[in-house]
């Protein structure tokens, strides 16, 4: 889309008012939709009674929030009824439990807070059919279901589903240093630092929530299916209709890629024509298994893979700022390699890999460097010698640096305004009653959350945090605990505004662990405890924005949404923490295996704990001026300078073209080093789909994109989650043994010497 960056408050809101059509004859079969759906797609309709529309393009934050989503309230509807409660909490174990397996997967798969929208959905209104409604039952069925309690247990079970950081700590503890947490102070360790970032999130929501440049692209599918669901018109009716024809077709699909036709998440001609001959091959152009490679000109179809790339709603010019960068990243991640540098070549390291491997090529053993508390021991080092990190991975570290550094400077040169008009006066304590947003307007009908909540859980949290360091080992000392609170305050609120208006989240581990490396030398859980307090919490605060965000866009009674919120922080602490136990003690060989499986990986644990070791560990070793890979800290400052160059150069030549305005440095900066992990068989249909969507249908098709396309993103997803939850406990082996599916050309046996492209296998 145009420049998400250019919204503001002050844009002009256009929409066509909804008429009332439920009188309308609804029956009509899904021929007719389509048919329906096709005349959208040029521009007209064939309905005399669909209601009044524009063929304005949809430019910007202004547009998407007046021209697709519709501000409409009752404020007389109920939204913490027993439904919310009975629904919230089932929903949030259950999104909990398929995080947890999700983490432990190569495919890097997430949990979509579409997946629990439809599936309330559907449990909702059966329980308002079949619950009773007359004496004390209509304290369980208050009615129809409404789309304030629908919303509330979206936010309820949402968060419950986002994988907390610091069970993936506890779990590297675990699987790597032979420490094992008491349950207690494990849940809350895990709850202290999840509500920091609410916390964060509460206090900044006046600056990074209530106004129209905080689009939050992410929500908009979201807010869009809700509005659909729960507006009683023709128009919605049909959209509705839309929905479930995709919703069913990719429900059905799914099946045929994740298992029984696997070749299809990585269709690569290069890889069949090569037919498992060459490495090079592999490298670059394979995509279909765990750490294969590049995925050059692979065509995956398997929308779990797909919708990573967020194609049908990420703004234009976030998703060309993330191509850009993945070009790049195709020449100087090869380049590298192949040019022996860092020596990865010459020892026969991995091409990708998340580990540490000893100059041989094994698997580097990090407890023999370590003493007996977790921390470095000099002597022992000297006999073992130090750690390599793949090429690729290295490259992929020093590229997050720069664009770490490239966050902090491209809000300062492109959000000044808006950081020197939240922070004069400390205006973001304050409630904003010059906002103009007219979702915002809406919402001051409704009693707002005090500040003080916020910053009663903040202090709160903080104590718990500062109770489970000390009870169970010291791993992070009180005074270092304060400076990683107040650094990760102060990174949210940076980084807050990036994720806000161009829907991508900057992640900052690097340089925080370059800060803890300095703090805590030689201390490697203390280094990952300071990337949990000092990152972890503010990456948790911009999930917790984005549904504060969901809540206005919804008209949630703002305390209704801080209850569902704390609510789900709770039960998926809980959640997590039993499916973590359970995950490492059936399949721990699996997830220490540097490469491990088709179906289990630990790559995440592995990251986790190659970062701790190398920055926390042997941060003199590794990172220190004339040490091997001294670059990959010296990134951080080289990315500060870098949007200055462009912002310069708007300035010069803005007036002739508005490329380097459109181009997000810190985008652009992480997909150059975005490839070495996992799956990477997606990324070209990604961008077909990217430009079809936000560039053909946007301002080719304006009527059909604002109807079907953020729609067509909620039914993608949802159906996705849903199948592929059956799966990982039908045949991938979540409840116990996998079944796999019988071996054939699109499916090639583990031990053949093929990957599932059909490229030469990584372990041949």
């Amino acid at each position: 889309m145009a420049l998400v960056s250019e919204a503001i408050p002050t844009l002009s809101h256009r929409r066509g008012e909804l008429k009332d059509f439920s009188s309308y004859d609804e029956k009509r079969d899904s021929t007719s939709i389509v048919k329906d759906v096709s005349s959208d797609l040029e521009g007209n309709s064939e309905s005399e009674f669909a209601p009044e529309e524009t063929d304005d393009v949809v430019k910007d934050a202004g547009d998407i929030a007046t021209q697709i989503l519709h501000t409409d309230d009752d404020p007389s509807l109920p939204a913490l009824t027993f439904r919310f409660w009975f629904l919230g909490i089932g929903l949030s174990m259950f999104g909990s439990v398929l995080s947890e397996i999700y983490w432990w997967k190569p495919q890097n798969a997430t949990v979509s807070s579409l997946f629990q929208l439809i599936i309330s959905y559907v449990l909702g209104n059966a329980m308002a059919k079949l619950i009773p409604t007359k004496g004390y039952f209509k304290y369980l069925n208050p009615g129809p279901f409404n789309i304030k309690e629908h919303t509330c247990i979206v936010i309820f079970s949402s968060t419950a589903s986002t994988n907390a950081d610091a069970i993936a700590i506890i779990a590297t503890l675990d699987l790597f240093y032979g420490v094992t947490l008491n349950p207690g102070i494990a849940i809350f360790q895990t709850l202290a630092s999840q509500l920091l970032g609410y916390g964060f999130a509460g206090i900044l929501r006046v600056l990074l929530v209530f106004p129209t440049y905080a689009l939050f692209p992410g929500t908009v599918p979201q807010v869009n299916l809700l509005q659909s669901m729960h507006t009683g018109n023709y128009l919605s009716k049909k959209k509705m209709r839309f929905f479930w024809i995709v919703f069913t077709a990719i429900f059905c699909w799914e099946i045929v890629p994740t298992w029984m036709f696997p070749l299809l998440t990585a269709f690569s001609v290069v890889c069949l024509a090569d037919r498992g001959q060459h490495d090079f091959v592999r490298n670059l152009f394979g995509g279909g298994s765990s750490n294969e490679g590049f995925g050059l000109f692979s065509f995956g179809f398997d929308w779990t893979l797909i919708t990573q790339g967020a194609p049908l709603y990420w703004p234009l010019q976030t998703q060309i700022s993330s191509y850009l960068g993945m070009a790049g990243g195709y020449v100087l991640l090869t380049v590298a390699y192949y040019s022996n540098l860092w020596g990865g070549k010459e020892m026969g390291l991995p091409w990708m890999s998340t580990s540490l491997f000893y100059a041989n090529g094994t698997t580097y053993d990090q407890t023999a460097i370590l003493n007996d508390q977790q921390e470095f021991d000099p002597e022992k080092y000297a006999q073992v010698g130090q750690p390599w990190l793949t090429t690729s991975y290295a490259l992929s570290l020093l590229c997050y640096n720069l664009a770490v550094g490239a966050s902090f400077s491209h809000v300062l040169v492109w959000h000044w305004p808006e950081l020197k008009t939240a922070f004069s006066g400390f205006k973001f304590l304050k409630n904003a009653d010059d906002i103009d947003d007219p979702h915002f307007q809406k919402m001051r009908v409704y009693k707002e959350v005090p500040q003080w909540w916020y910053i009663g859980i903040l202090l709160g949290s903080f104590g718990v945090a500062c109770g489970t360091l000390y009870t169970h080992t010291v791993f992070l000392p009180g005074w270092s605990l304060v400076i990683f609170v107040i650094i990760s305050f102060i990174v949210t609120t940076f980084l807050g505004f990036v994720t806000a208006v161009t829907g991508f989240s900057q992640p900052t581990e690097g340089l925080i662990q370059l800060i803890a490396a300095y703090i805590h030398p030689g201390e490697p859980v203390a280094n990952m405890y300071a990337r949990l307090y000092g990152y972890s919490t503010g990456y948790q605060a911009l999930y917790l924005l984005q549904d504060l965000k969901l809540g206005q866009y919804c008209k949630i009674p703002p305390r209704a949404t801080f209850t569902a919120q704390v609510s789900g922080t709770i039960v998926g602490a809980i959640m997590n923490y039993v499916l973590m136990k359970t995950i490492i003690a059936a399949h721990r060989d699996d997830l220490v295996n540097p490469i491990g499986t088709r179906l289990w990986s630990g790559w995440q644990a592995q990251a986790t704990n190659t970062q701790a070791v190398t920055w926390g560990a042997l941060a003199k070793q590794m990172y220190s001026p004339g040490a091997t890979y001294f670059w990959v800290p010296m990134a951080i400052l080289i990315g500060f300078i870098a949007p200055f160059i462009f912002f310069g150069l708007h300035k010069l030549f803005g007036h002739k073209t508005g490329i380097f305005k459109y181009i997000l440095v810190p985008v652009l900066t992480t997909y150059l080093g975005y490839l070495p992990y996992s799956v990477n068989g997606q990324w070209w249909t990604c961008f077909v789909i990217g430009i079809a969507s936000q560039w053909w249908a946007r301002t080719r098709r304006p009527r059909w994109f604002k109807k079907y396309n953020y729609l067509m993103s909620a039914a993608l997803d949802g159906g996705t989650q849903i199948i592929y939850f059956i799966l990982n406990f039908a045949v991938f082996g979540a409840s116990g043994n996998g079944v796999n599916f019988p071996t054939w050309w699109g499916n090639p046996s583990p031990t053949g010497g093929l990957s599932v492209d059909r490229c030469k296998s990584t372990s041949s």
